[in-house]
């Protein structure tokens, strides 16, 4: 076979590969969804209950998983933890919104940030959901105490 047909069989394999990729990425982020987010977002609203304060968690149709707090004993969202599968994704190589204000009446603002940043995606499904409560409450602590000492200023 000439080296030009090698290349061709070998662009069509890799395009077949990527298609089958894209269709399985985003039931690997439902599973992650199912079995790791929402029991830890779970456990970490029934916590954060106990503390006055509500919390909840949403997901989004094979794209996003979100979790909410609000103020203490208020009603009005204060962080938002935002899970991603970027478009076209080939991999569960995940994104991070976070989201907050820091007075009920203040605007909302935001970040994007890469998820889990030294997990790989190969490693994802295999994140405890001990893990995963570890780094909101990283993300919340790192908000809180920015948006406390900014209102200080």
């Amino acid at each position: 076979m000439a080296d030009w047909q090698d290349n061709l069989t070998s662009l069509l394999e890799e395009l077949r590969l990527i298609e089958e990729c894209k269709a399985e990425t985003p039931e690997n982020f439902n599973q992650f969804c199912e079995f790791i987010a929402e029991p830890a977002f779970e456990n970490l609203s029934v916590e954060l209950k106990q503390y006055g304060t509500k919390a909840r968690f949403k997901t989004k149709k094979k794209r996003s998983i979100s979790f909410t707090v609000n103020f203490p004993k208020s009603g009005v969202d204060n962080f938002h933890y935002i899970i991603s599968l970027p478009k076209n994704s080939i991999q569960l190589k995940l994104n991070l919104k976070i989201r907050w204000r820091k007075t009920k009446k203040s605007i909302t603002e935001e970040k994007d940030l890469p998820f889990m940043k030294d997990v790989f995606p190969s490693e994802i499904l295999k994140i405890s959901k001990e893990n995963l409560i570890t780094d909101v409450i990283k993300q919340y602590k790192n908000f809180t105490y920015k948006a406390y000492a900014r209102s200080e200023e």
